[in-house]
């Protein structure tokens, strides 16, 4: 049996660009033949619109522009970055996704109690944590690890968008998590290389995008959010507030997820990662709350609503990735389009 290569063994293999996933339909299909140098137009607006916005083909489409703004895809020119007409599929493919997303939150109109929302657990315990730290076999730790791998191994790169665009206060303790979230100046503590340890104990191929093509619409959803309200200065508050949903609801989820890890016999380097957010994240809540959303709100008031519509957002999408899993796995199926192979091929 051949054993995926470590996190710490795989210098060049994670440095280098995945190979872009398979398209879900024809867009997708149309973007990444461009990418690849293929003929055929990009898709017409009218064949976005009638994309479905939380559907497979949507959300590959975006995956696929958002990623050219990270590390790119093997066989793909980094010219293309900023080709005229890509960021013009793209910005319709937002259009769809974002003008979803508004007419299907609900924010509270209090930022405050979004906030304090966030701090009060469901009684039933239906999701994704708790069904492994009570029922969560190893196969369902390999699964959800190798989910979250496709943002989780950029774990904090989208949030830096946001820092530019920040002041003050809200920026100088934006940048005090973000240092911890980037291992405090050490590369092996830095969040994204304790998810690939995390991987690699789990006999997961840790390379950066190597289980995209397994993740379904759910997720990508899920982590196309971030980019959107990263690449966009509009969206700076939508981004602090997805920002504080993560932060707040980190600690008691990686609590759970790392009791899952001990039953299960995953080993200390899988629970690792889980038990530095429980750590980090819970003096990250207030600092968050207090001196990020807290400083934007004071120094633009008029931010208010898009951190609430941040906050709704990510809650609509999590909540929509946490039940797509736990429905997949109490019928005892696989929550991923491709089951994971021997050692996670």
């Amino acid at each position: 049996m051949t054993t995926p290569p470590t996190a710490s063994a795989t210098g060049t293999e994670a440095a280098r660009a995945p190979e872009p996933p398979e398209a879900r339909g024809e867009v997708s299909r149309a973007i990444r033949s461009r990418m690849l140098g293929g003929g055929g137009e990009l898709p017409a607006p009218a064949e976005i619109a009638r994309c479905s916005p939380y559907g497979e083909d949507l959300h590959l489409a975006l995956h696929l522009c958002y990623e050219l703004h990270y590390r790119g895809f093997a066989g793909v020119p980094d010219t293309l970055e900023w080709d005229p007409g890509l960021l013009e599929a793209r910005a319709l493919l937002e259009h769809r996704f974002e003008s979803a997303l508004r007419h299907d939150c609900s924010p509270l109109p209090d930022v405050g109690e979004a906030l304090d929302a966030l701090l009060v657990e469901p009684a039933d315990g239906t999701g994704v944590p708790d069904f492994l730290m009570s029922r969560g076999e190893s196969w369902h730790l390999r699964e959800y690890a190798a989910l979250r791998s496709v943002h989780q191994l950029r774990e904090a790169d989208p949030h830096l968008w946001v820092v530019p665009r920040l002041l003050g206060r809200a920026k100088a303790a934006m940048m005090a998590v973000q240092y911890d979230e980037y291992g405090c100046g050490r590369a092996e503590r830095m969040h994204s290389r304790l998810y690939a340890d995390l991987m690699a104990a789990l006999d997961l191929d840790p390379s950066y995008g190597r289980y995209t093509d397994a993740a379904g619409a759910e997720l990508l959803a899920a982590s196309n959010l971030m980019s959107l309200f990263g690449l966009h200065r509009r969206l700076r508050g939508a981004l602090v507030g997805h920002f504080a949903v993560l932060e707040t609801t980190s600690p008691p989820a990686a609590s759970r997820i790392a009791a899952a890890t001990r039953r299960t016999g995953a080993g200390a380097a899988a629970g690792r990662y889980f038990d530095e957010h429980v750590e980090a994240d819970a003096v990250h809540e207030q600092l968050v709350r207090r001196e990020v959303v807290g400083g934007l709100l004071d120094d633009d008031p008029a931010q208010a609503p898009e951190v609430a519509f941040g906050v709704a957002a990510t809650c609509f999408l999590e909540g929509r990735l946490g039940s797509r899993v736990v429905d997949a796995w109490a019928r005892g199926e696989s929550a991923l389009r491709t089951p994971l192979g021997e050692n996670g091929r």
